[in-house]
Parts: structure tokens; C-alpha cells; sequence
């Protein structure tokens, strides 16, 4: 119910207009009921009783706080209150009039018809004034504005068509769907023209420059073949927000965008066991290094959402860990974060850190992942990072009884033909060497790489593009697996629910992407022909491979319950080689490359070098 100070003129004029329906209902109802006269007799028995029954109905609208909305926003939840208020009302009369007018005459039928009348009176000014203010505010505007074709016809599509017509700068002159039920009906207002691949006659004759695919859940295939087809008629295309951002609420319809590489390369949307999730985090500490990289601070997002009692952070960059703290303190406000910085091959930081807040599942996301960087003069800080700082964790780990230790590995590790690789494949067998019969799970998690992650190829590609190119491509037959990062941490999460315990998971990358093929994908949706930007090959680097395999020669797999999850069954380590490596790294003095890389050799028969 309103106070008096939230009472302006507004709610006034609309308190007002709704007691003088009231009146209007309750005579008309009467002069309805009798044939459209009203006697004198019966007109003065309706006055008597109005004079308490409109004071009723108008303290019933009050206290059911009908005055709070905006008129030219009335829609159906405003109706819904409306309805409430009236039927409660028409309810209260008969009850007041037999308990406290019986010597007043009101024939039954006037009681049915008087809600009836007043509903339409109510509901039909409101959404009256509705559409006259829409039609002030937005009616020119139909006339203005972009022309621009919907492509799709479901409902996402109205949805975008009702929230277009307020916008200035487009103006919806139809849609196109491929059901053939919709083709020539009309959905607000709107025709449905055709289907999708008639988009070029159609744009033709209307003078479209413009097209919007409002299907947010559509396959990637289908995005592609709408992509080609606009870049064949010179038509710009834009879309709306993917699914799952919609459904979470952090955008609108409304909010459209150029298409993205990520909507070619869309794969859908990942099954969580939400129930072995809880029980691993809530209420649970849970710690993540390299929290400030690409999967580790998608990982702490992923985390946060099941509600852990404390999330460490544990991030040697000063800068990405406090942006990664900034971010979830406002995404997750009562959340517990802790900021650790540190070196995961310090073995006095980890232990500190570990026996103040005893986490009980850690993700070791942190690691020298770059390629070519890692190859020659860093190759000894990429072992020993790689594998001496997954040796130190997992040491500490068994000893500060973590429940669940699980790695991120790479689809780099198999026939490993640089050090990254190389080194990431010890990691593998580190964990799997310090799997016991009791205490600690190790879980190994490895899968190729993720679009717009640290060192991926499309900021470099967007950077290239934006700076009038060349794009620059190592081979022209360079293939690689994608997945999006968020994927990639739900599938991080799920493998470490499921694992008891020494397995390594593969997830399903789906199907390979040619590296030219992307670069050209993005020219295109840059707005560019190959003519403007032109794509240049320079030849693979130190340490690259033509394409990534997920499982080595002498792997095989085994399915897990979980569609996009599978278990290699890959060469085992022995804790004698953990001695040797451990010892190995024990030197004071920096290995030079060729050593590191004749000690790869030596562990990994599978490892062969570039150029040997």
C-alpha cells in the first residue's frame, strides 16, 4: 500500500479515474440488467447503494496497491493485480449488501455484471493509454531508422521485434524463418517473407542492408551458412546475445552485436552434475593457481557460483590477480576470496599457504603454456615450472590432505614434438606418481586450446585486422581443436567430480578447425574482403605441429557417463622416476636447453624434438 508521501498527481488522476468507473460499472450494470432503461425506483436503490459500495471497492483497489505502476507500462502483471482487486470486490458486495443493506434492492444479475464492466473500464483505459503513448513516442519512429530483416521467427525474434520498434536506429520490415507453418503469417505486426535462403531477393527489393539472426540457440553450422550467405549479397549481419547469457539475465534481447568467430565455432552447452559439484565446493575451501590466467579465472568464476566458504587465490602476476579479486567481488559479493601471491615452485609459500586454509580440492591451472617462447631459451624455466611446481603442489597436497587435486594438462602432451608439450606430459606423470591407494585424488584433465585465452591466435588475429593486416598464418594446413574457455572450466570442474583417483580425462574437442579458415572467417566478419587484408604465411614455428592429437599411439580411451568426457588409458609413472626427476631438478646451476631437452628425451620415448 502507498503512504501519503509516495501519493503524487499521477496516482491521484488514476485513484480518481477507477472510483468514477466504479460508478459508471455499477449503474451502467443496472442499465444493462434492465434492458437498457432505469426506472426511478431502481435508480434511486442504485445510489443508495453505491454510496457505500464505491468507498468499499475504491479502499479494496488501494490496499491491493494498484497505483504503484506506470500507466504506459501497463501490461499483463498490472491486469493480473486488476483482476485480483475486482474479483475480491465482487466477492465483498453481496456479502456487505445482505449483512448491511437488505432492505436495498439490487437485482443478482447486477452483481455479475458489475465486475464484468468494471474490468473492461479498468483494464481497457490502461492499456488504452498504453498504446496512445507508444504510438506518440514510437509511431515516427516506425517510419524512421535502418531497415533490417529478422532472421528467425521464434521467441527470441518478437521479442527483439517489440524492443526494436522503441530504437531510433533500426526500423524491423520483416522476418524469415524456415517453418514452413509461419511462412506468410504475420507475428507482431510483421510478416513472415520467406525462408532464410531467400535473404538475397528479399534484401533486393526492400533495400536491406542490414540482417539480424535472432536464433540464440541455433547450431554454429547454421550461423555459418547464414555468415556466407549475407557476405554473398553484401549484407551486414548482427545477432543477438547467445542462450545462456539471455537466460542468465546479464543481458537483453535487445543488446545485438556483430557476429563473432565464437558463434562459427559455437558447440553446445555443457551438462553439469550441479548435485557433485555442490558437495565438492559449498561450504568447502577450494584453492586455484594461476587464478589470474585465462582458464584459472574462468575456473574461480565457475567455482564462486556453488557458494565455497573460502576461494584461494594463488597467482604469481600481481596485476591479474588483482583483477580476477576486483571481478568476483563484484559478481559475488558475500563470497570469501583470498589473494595469495606466489610461485608455485616455492615450496615454504605453497605450505604456508596451504596449512593456513586447508583447502579441500585444489585446480592447478598455472603453467608456461606458450610454444614458441618455452622452445629454446626458456626451456629450463618451462620444466621447471611445469613439472617441479606440479611436483611441489601435489607434495603438499598429500600432505595438508586435500581431497582433490586435479591438473590442466594439454592435448600438447601427446607425442610431444616441443618442450610446453613435453613438459606438461611429466606434469601428467608426476600426478600420476604420486597417486596413492589412500589421501589425495589426482585427476588429470587434458584438452586443446581455448578461443580468446592468453596466446591463443584470434587477439592476435584482431589485432592484426584492426591494424590493416597482413593476417598471418603459419601453414596453410596448420589445424587445431577450440573450445570456448567457459566450456572448458565447466568440463575442468565436471572431470574433477568424477574422478576417484589417477585417471586422466580427454574431453571431446569436436571437430578440427583449419587455422586459414579462421583467419579468413574473421576478415570476413571484420568487414573485409582477402583483397583488403590479405593472409600471409610465414612458416611453422619452433616446436609447432601441423595438427594437435588428444591420445598418443599406445592410448586408448574409455567412455565415462558424462558425453564429453573420456578416460586414457595412458603409460603410468613410477615413483622411482619421481626420485630421479626430483633429484634432477635438485641442481643449483641453470640447465642449458640441449640438456633439458636430452632429459626429455630420456623420460618421454614418445618426445621427439623439432628438427630431429
Amino acid at each position: 500500500m502507498l503512504s501519503k508521501a509516495n501519493i503524487n498527481s499521477r496516482q491521484l488522476l488514476a485513484f480518481t479515474h477507477d472510483v468514477f468507473a466504479s460508478a459508471l460499472a455499477w449503474f451502467g450494470a443496472y442499465w444493462i440488467r434492465l434492458n437498457l432503461e432505469l426506472p426511478s425506483p431502481y435508480l434511486e436503490g442504485a445510489g443508495l447503494t453505491a454510496a457505500w459500495i464505491i468507498p468499499l471497492q475504491a479502499f479494496i483497489f488501494w490496499r491491493f496497491g494498484l497505483y504503484g505502476g506506470i500507466w504506459r507500462y501497463a501490461s499483463l502483471p498490472d491486469l493480473k493485480r486488476i483482476l485480483k482487486a475486482v474479483g475480491f470486490a465482487a466477492l465483498a458486495i453481496p456479502m456487505v449488501v445482505v449483512l448491511l443493506a437488505s432492505h436495498a434492492s439490487v437485482p443478482r444479475s447486477v452483481f455479475l455484471l458489475h465486475p464484468i464492466l468494471l474490468l473492461m473500464m479498468m483494464g481497457g483505459s490502461r492499456l488504452a493509454y498504453r498504446a496512445w503513448k507508444e504510438h506518440r513516442l514510437y509511431g515516427l519512429l516506425s517510419t524512421q531508422g535502418e531497415p533490417v530483416l529478422v532472421l528467425g521467427a521464434g521467441d527470441a525474434a518478437i521479442t527483439l521485434v517489440k524492443e526494436l520498434e522503441r530504437s531510433s536506429e533500426w526500423r524491423v520490415v520483416g522476418l524469415l524463418d524456415d517453418d514452413e507453418r509461419k511462412q506468410g503469417r504475420l507475428l507482431h505486426g510483421l510478416r513472415v517473407l520467406g525462408k532464410i535462403d531467400s535473404l538475397a531477393p528479399t534484401a533486393g527489393n526492400l533495400g536491406v542492408r542490414h540482417a539480424i539472426l535472432a536464433m540464440p540457440s541455433a547450431p554454429h553450422q547454421l550461423r555459418r551458412q547464414v555468415v556466407d550467405l549475407c557476405a554473398s549479397v553484401n549484407v551486414d549481419l548482427l545477432t543477438v546475445p547467445a542462450f545462456e547469457d539471455l537466460m542468465s539475465g546479464r543481458v537483453t534481447v535487445s543488446q545485438i552485436r556483430k557476429v563473432e568467430v565464437e558463434d562459427l565455432l559455437g558447440r553446445e552447452p555443457v551438462v553439469l552434475d550441479n548435485e557433485g559439484l555442490h558437495e565438492l565446493i559449498n561450504g568447502r575451501t577450494v584453492l586455484v593457481t594461476g587464478a589470474g590466467g585465462s582458464i584459472g579465472s574462468e575456473l574461480c568464476r565457475q567455482i564462486a557460483r556453488f557458494g565455497p566458504a573460502h576461494l584461494v587465490l594463488f597467482e604469481a602476476n600481481e596485476f591479474a590477480l588483482y583483477a580476477i579479486e576486483q571481478e568476483l567481488r563484484e559478481l559475488f559479493a558475500g563470497i570469501s576470496l583470498v589473494c595469495a601471491i606466489g610461485d608455485v615452485k616455492d615450496v615454504h609459500r605453497v605450505d604456508q599457504v596451504l596449512a593456513l586454509y586447508h583447502p579441500t580440492a585444489l585446480f592447478h591451472a598455472a603453467a608456461y603454456k606458450h610454444v614458441p617462447l618455452m622452445e629454446n631459451e626458456n626451456a629450463w624455466e618451462a620444466v621447471r615450472n611445469n613439472v617441479l611446481g606440479t611436483y611441489v603442489l601435489g607434495q603438499q597436497a598429500i600432505q595438508y590432505g586435500v581431497k582433490k587435486f586435479v591438473l590442466i594438462s594439454t592435448d600438447k602432451a601427446v607425442n610431444p614434438t616441443n618442450v610446453m608439450g613435453a613438459s606438461k606430459r611429466c606434469a601428467e606423470m608426476v600426478c600420476q606418481a604420486l597417486q596413492g591407494q589412500e589421501g589425495t585424488q589426482f585427476v588429470m584433465v587434458r584438452f586443446g586450446n581455448v578461443l580468446g585465452s592468453t596466446g591463443s591466435v584470434i587477439p592476435r588475429f584482431q589485432q592484426q585486422i584492426a591494424q590493416g593486416g597482413p593476417v598471418t598464418v603459419t601453414h596453410p594446413d596448420i589445424i587445431r581443436y577450440f573450445m570456448s574457455i567457459p566450456e572448458a572450466a565447466q568440463l575442468v570442474l565436471q572431470a574433477g567430480v568424477m574422478g576417484k583417483g589417477g585417471e586422466l580425462f580427454v574431453l571431446d574437442m569436436g571437430e578440427p578447425v583449419k587455422i586459414v579458415d579462421l583467419a579468413r572467417d574473421m576478415i570476413r566478419l571484420s568487414g573485409f574482403s582477402e583483397e583488403e587484408i590479405k593472409v600471409v604465411f610465414t612458416g611453422l614455428r619452433p616446436g609447432e605441429k601441423l595438427f594437435e592429437e588428444l591420445l598418443a599411439d599406445d592410448e586408448h580411451t574409455l567412455p565415462t557417463p558424462h558425453p564429453k568426457l573420456r578416460i586414457a588409458r595412458a603409460r603410468t609413472a613410477e615413483p622411482a622416476w619421481l626420485a630421479e626427476a626430483n633429484a634432477w631438478f635438485g641442481a643449483e646451476n641453470v640447465r642449458s636447453e640441449e640438456d633439458v631437452k636430452r632429459q626429455l628425451c630420456q623420460w618421454l620415448p614418445e618426445y621427439t624434438p623439432t628438427g630431429r
